[in-house]
């Protein structure tokens, strides 16, 4: 059983990017989430430390995020907001300002495009924009693997400093990080629990390690994306959840803990399904345009 206590909370770590930018290695997503329960996550987790808020056009909850952030009091210089451009929006030449504009703010921290479909090569360019613009501090690409990296590679204008991705002990991207470490990108990574698979949670090596540590899997699992140099956004409406899932710097796993871990490799994704359907989509998503607009 984990004993709950009372003590302070260390504060979440930082990296660096490979444009100096520092980044913290925790921070809320909020995919899923409702507007109304984005909202009230985002404030919460701002509340108890965390600086780090994650959304997306597709999420259709950037405008809810943008109140949190702005009814949380916090100087906008001490968040670190990511967003990402959807697929129908890469050849509106305007869709960095309506992201801007319902976020209510004048830049982004990190924007990604969400996948590689559509004209996606224009979707990039207007990131590489935005960022010698100064509207977004730092920019990324979402789900870009195999092929579609390897043609970004040779086609970037700007070295993206992020990549989000999926990625947990079953599955750490061992090929793409190759490409990653090469030009210093950091990984982000989604369905960093194994979207709650019960398999990885009931994985000995993390019953273990939190019993030795007073941590639950779940906690030493974000520990781990942490000491893998992942930037972990795990997502929830529980308020407790969120507090706990802050709650992993006061300890480091071993070198021989973290290969214990990586035993668990299996190079098997959860979600294969949605690779196939993302890189399928075309841009005329006009349903989602109208959502994302109307609402607030």
């Amino acid at each position: 059983m984990i004993k709950k206590n009372f003590r302070r909370i260390k504060k979440v770590e930082n990296m660096k990017l490979n444009n100096n930018l520092e980044c913290p290695m925790l921070g809320l997503g909020t995919f899923m989430l409702s507007p109304e329960d984005a909202y009230t996550s985002t404030l919460e987790a701002l509340k108890m430390g965390y600086s780090l808020i994650d959304t997306a056009n597709a999420y259709v909850n950037e405008r809810a995020v943008g109140r949190a952030i702005k009814d949380s009091g916090i100087d906008r210089k001490n968040i670190f907001l990511s967003t990402k451009i959807w697929a129908s929006e890469y050849e509106n030449e305007n869709t960095v300002e309506e992201t801007l504009e319902r976020l209510g703010v004048d830049y982004v921290d990190l924007l990604y495009i969400h996948q590689p479909a559509g004209n996606w090569l224009a979707g990039y360019r207007m990131l590489e924009k935005a960022y010698r613009e100064g509207k977004a501090k730092s920019i990324g690409i979402s789900n870009f693997e195999g092929k579609y990296m390897e043609e970004l590679e040779t086609k970037w204008e700007i070295v993206p400093q992020f990549i989000q991705v999926e990625a947990h002990p079953y599955f750490t991207q061992k090929e793409l990080r190759v490409t990653l470490d090469k030009y210093g990108i950091k990984l982000m990574s989604w369905y960093p629990l194994g979207h709650g698979d019960t398999a990885l949670m009931n994985e000995l090596v993390f019953a273990g390690l939190g019993k030795k540590y007073g941590k639950t899997p779940a906690q030493v699992i974000l520990r781990w994306h942490t000491q893998m140099g992942f930037v972990v956004i795990p997502g929830s409406k529980n308020a407790e959840h969120i507090k706990d899932n802050m709650d992993i710097f006061d300890f480091a796993l071993t070198d021989e803990e973290m290969e214990q871990i990586a035993k668990l490799d299996k190079n098997e994704r959860y979600y294969p399904a949605r690779m196939n359907s993302l890189y399928s989509l075309q841009t005329g998503n006009q349903s989602l345009k109208n959502n994302m607009e109307k609402i607030v």
